[in-house]
């Protein structure tokens, strides 16, 4: 990555930047950040790229926290990137869950459409970190680069697809390392 052409990086959050849950992260005590990836997120600002977050909330279609809990984690998740040194650009969220067959929900594109009209981001020059084949599945539909993470369901993704052509990292902050070098 050219150091002097910042670019537009969307990371999916639960698995990416925080512990993920089978039985959903529901609460702002049960969002617990996985090492590392606060710090990644504060090297990217600071190196002059603007992050983004896309990601499934479909706990709030199936009822299991609502949208005002959705935004004190989102609270927390700011305030400790902000703390580091770092910014979210914006954030994007689908509240469906699977059976709404709405378009937001990754892997279809609606997350990353919304974020770049907003935003004015090309997405095909944009990067998407994620930890599972739909977030990967997005990425490669609107023209994004996808990176997976073997965090949250990164190691189960790759075992499920071997033979992913993508960039493959252990952490976001091991992506966010090989993307600054």
């Amino acid at each position: 990555m050219d150091k002097k052409s910042p670019i537009d990086i969307i990371l999916d959050r639960d698995g990416v930047i925080n512990l993920d849950s089978d039985a959903y992260v529901k609460s702002v005590n049960e969002w617990l950040p996985i090492d590392g990836s606060i710090q990644a997120i504060a090297m990217l600002h600071k190196a002059g790229h603007r992050v983004f977050v896309a990601t499934n909330q479909s706990g709030i279609g199936r009822g299991y926290y609502s949208e005002n809990i959705l935004n004190d984690m989102h609270k927390k998740m700011l305030s400790l990137i902000h703390q580091a040194g770092g910014e979210i650009a914006g954030i994007a969220f689908c509240p469906h869950s699977p059976e709404d067959d709405c378009s937001c929900r990754k892997p279809k594109p609606g997350l990353f459409t919304s974020l770049a009209k907003k935003y004015c981001i090309d997405l095909t020059k944009a990067i998407v970190v994620g930890d599972s084949l739909r977030d990967l599945q997005a990425a490669v539909t609107v023209g994004s680069q996808p990176i997976l993470v073997l965090t949250g369901k990164g190691k189960k993704t790759q075992l499920q697809n071997p033979h992913l052509p993508h960039p493959t990292f252990e952490t976001l902050y091991d992506a966010t390392k090989h993307l600054l070098s």
